[in-house]
């Protein structure tokens, strides 16, 4: 069974688990005061669409579009579990949030990310997202690396 991408609930046993397991390598690199999550529970707002990634039926990798006012959507709570990594899942998925973004008229996606995330810096990079200063209400400090795509307008 080839990966499949698809827009999910997060309320589910497993993704639950793959949200914790990206809870986990997050606080191991940057300090609790400074981790920006979403709970699942947050995820599933009207206001986020999550996509997960799922190989062979288990869920392997997410990511999330959340909306603001003003035709702003933030990039939000990508993972790859370690044993996918490499397989080009991550862009796929920002693809997928851009495409969405873009259908729906946003002017403009945004994202914060940790000062030690390298891999997701080249992610978003080969996406065409470029470092600006700090977004939305996130604090400017040392542990935020801050990126932004213009979309339209």
């Amino acid at each position: 069974m080839p990966l499949t991408i698809a827009v999910e609930t997060p309320l589910q046993d497993d993704v639950r688990s793959l949200v914790a397991e990206l809870n986990a390598v997050l606080l191991q690199l940057t300090p609790p005061e400074h981790c920006h999550h979403l709970t699942v529970e947050q995820m599933a707002g009207a206001d986020t669409t999550v996509f997960i990634a799922r190989d062979d039926g288990a869920a392997v990798a997410c990511g999330a579009l959340k909306r603001h006012p003003g035709g702003i959507g933030e990039v939000k709570r990508m993972y790859t579990r370690p044993s996918h990594r490499g397989r080009k899942i991550g862009e796929r998925i920002v693809a997928l949030i851009e495409a969405t973004a873009r259908s729906e008229g946003l002017q403009r996606l945004v994202l914060e990310t940790g000062d030690r995330h390298h891999a997701a810096w080249k992610v978003y990079e080969n996406a065409g997202f470029a470092r600006c200063g700090p977004v939305l209400d996130y604090p400017d400090v040392k542990w935020s690396v801050f990126y932004d795509k213009q979309l339209a307008g």
